[in-house]
């Protein structure tokens, strides 16, 4: 799906990755929320899988790690989620964004084979560098699911050869560096490293971190592949917690601005 997507988009046009935390405010909250980034221009929906401890993540996502934690949220509840999701749509990708404990402790041949039969289309681990990749890539393999990487301003070139060599589906850049919803967007920047990516890898490249709206989400579409946006969206699901109208309303109206701003 991650590759009909990029190669059918329109001339032009950018793909749009919200993301959002699984079981944040509920799973069957978190499925509605799922129909309504579709419905507002999702080609592609990041679904955090919730872990103990978000290092990569800024205040407002780490909070709702806590709170599906907190409900006992797991795993095996994100993939029967998106399985309940394909029974109604076969197109839009899913990609889950965790960390490697819950991987490591479920097995990774059995983690691939459950990705695969669920539905989910690519695996972003986000403390898993590349050198230690290896037998988890080859069962992701074996089961037809990408494996995404992040990089990071500060990766190397060395760095980025390595990642060209395992990375597929698309690679997500982070915008700054720091934590998720953090920072001020340097969109010059930003564009210097894409540069410098595609001079190396050969995949559709997503942006994220510090994309907040419509405003900031166009800019940084002038130069990728893909806008990813998280921070902005979670904090309605936090915000609306007890009025599930208003978070659907809220959570549809900004992914239907930063849509419409990049397509």
């Amino acid at each position: 799906r991650l590759a009909q997507i990029f190669t059918n988009l329109p001339e032009g046009k950018k793909a749009f990755i919200p993301f959002i935390t699984a079981g944040d405010s509920g799973l069957d909250n978190t499925f509605e929320l799922m129909q309504v980034l579709v419905k507002n221009g999702a080609d592609v929906i990041e679904l955090g899988v919730p872990f103990s401890d978000p290092m990569a993540d800024g205040p407002v996502i780490a909070k709702s790690h806590e709170r599906a934690v907190a409900d006992g949220v797991s795993l095996r509840d994100v993939l029967a989620l998106v399985k309940k999701f394909r029974q109604g749509n076969d197109t839009t990708a899913i990609v889950l964004m965790g960390y490697l404990n819950p991987i490591e402790v479920f097995g990774y041949q059995a983690f691939a084979k459950a990705t695969q039969e669920s539905g989910v289309d690519g695996v972003l681990v986000v403390d898993m560098p590349p050198e230690e990749a290896c037998d988890l890539k080859a069962c992701l393999n074996n089961s037809g699911v990408d494996f995404i990487f992040l990089v990071a301003p500060t990766t190397t070139d060395k760095r980025l050869k390595s990642l060209a060599n395992i990375a597929s589906g698309f690679v997500y850049f982070v915008a700054l560096k720091g934590v998720t919803g953090a920072g001020h967007l340097d969109v010059d920047l930003v564009r210097t490293h894409l540069l410098r990516i595609r001079q190396m890898i050969d995949l559709p490249i997503g942006v994220g971190f510090g994309i907040k709206d419509a405003k900031s989400a166009k800019t940084v579409s002038e130069h990728a592949d893909a806008v990813i946006v998280g921070s902005s969206l979670v904090a309605f699901v936090e915000q609306y917690a007890d009025d599930k109208a208003k978070m659907l309303e809220s959570v549809g109206a900004l992914a239907n601005e930063i849509s419409s701003a990049i397509k």
